[in-house]
């Protein structure tokens, strides 16, 4: 059988204690390979992940080592891999490791709504979802096809299309599962990126502002971009209504070109999380004359992957925007 690569990256699945704490990753691991089924246990190896936290502390240089670790076991002749992920950001951990490996290797990520231990850390937890999302990760690794998924409850979705919608519920992840037709057309004929520490440090740097419109005056939007012309951002993203709609007058048209000028892509998306944007509208007219870009992603966790990818991938502004398509 394949080899499988069982990765740790911390989260509620290996957390102890009362209130929860996270169980050391040095103790915490031996107990979860005792806890594999016995058919994996010789073809399953555990590792921790070079970063290992609350998920809510995740940003873009822990996913980046992540794919680091899996292109280097990817060497040592892995390529089936299981990420065990806090939820508060699996969606971006997934959207990411989607945007960079590509269709390289077998992925799943998962996590937990219960710890896998008991207070004590010493057995199974009597009420735990953990143990049967480890499961159905591995029972399906070596079914999928090339490319990265997302596991919970009993579901595999594409990990372009997975966001959480419940922040205690079981059944806490949605998006395109894989029994359903599907094809990314975003991501078509894109190549994995092989990560080194340049594109890690550089991830540091990454700045994105992102504003999910609310009901204000038109004056009020435009004093509230006159502030970003003092400390301009690499990306903003609108979060607009419906099909991507904004209204806009002359001056925030202007302090859009503004900002572009100083080096800032804005991105045009919507709130709303199923359907994506559609420029048939009069009122989005001016989107034209500002040289915004369309988010064409899935979620809001797969934009935000795509924007890393491209900024790690080119040097320049106006090259993140010839080459956002």
């Amino acid at each position: 059988m394949n080899k499988i690569a069982l990765i740790y990256m911390g989260g509620t699945f290996g957390c102890i204690g009362e209130p929860l704490s996270p169980m050391p990753e040095s103790t915490f691991i031996p107990q979860l390979q005792q806890l594999l089924p016995t058919k994996y246990q010789t073809i399953v190896s555990c590792f921790q992940a070079a970063s290992i936290k609350d998920s809510s502390a995740c940003t873009a240089q822990d996913w980046l080592q992540l794919i680091q670790q899996i292109q280097t076991l990817q060497l040592q002749n892995f390529q089936h891999f299981i990420i065990i992920h806090g939820t508060d950001t699996l969606s971006y951990a997934s959207a990411v490791l989607a945007q960079f490996l590509q269709q390289s290797c077998h992925v799943i990520l998962t996590g937990s709504q219960f710890p896998l231990l008991n207070i004590e850390g010493t057995a199974l937890r009597s009420k735990t979802d953990a143990l049967d999302n480890l499961n159905t990760s591995l029972e399906a690794i070596t079914q999928i096809k090339a490319g990265v998924y997302l596991s919970f409850h009993q579901q595999v979705f594409y990990a372009q299309t997975a966001f959480k919608v419940h922040t205690t519920d079981l059944n806490a992840f949605n998006g395109i599962a894989i029994q359903e037709e599907y094809q990314d057309f975003s991501s078509k004929a894109l190549l994995p990126l092989h990560v080194e520490m340049m594109h890690i440090e550089k991830a540091n740097m990454l700045n994105i502002i992102n504003w999910m419109m609310l009901p204000i005056e038109k004056d009020q939007l435009s004093q509230n971009l006159k502030q970003l012309l003092n400390q301009v951002p690499d990306f903003l993203i609108i979060q607009a209504y419906g099909t991507g709609n904004l209204a806009v007058n002359d001056e925030i048209i202007n302090l859009f070109q503004q900002l572009r000028t100083l080096g800032c892509q804005t991105i045009l998306t919507t709130q709303v999380l199923h359907g994506g944007i559609d420029q048939r509208y009069a009122i989005s007219q001016w989107i034209k004359e500002t040289g915004i870009l369309l988010s064409n992603s899935h979620t809001q966790a797969d934009l935000y992957a795509k924007i890393l990818k491209i900024y790690l991938q080119y040097p320049t502004s106006e090259q993140w925007h010839d080459h956002w398509q």
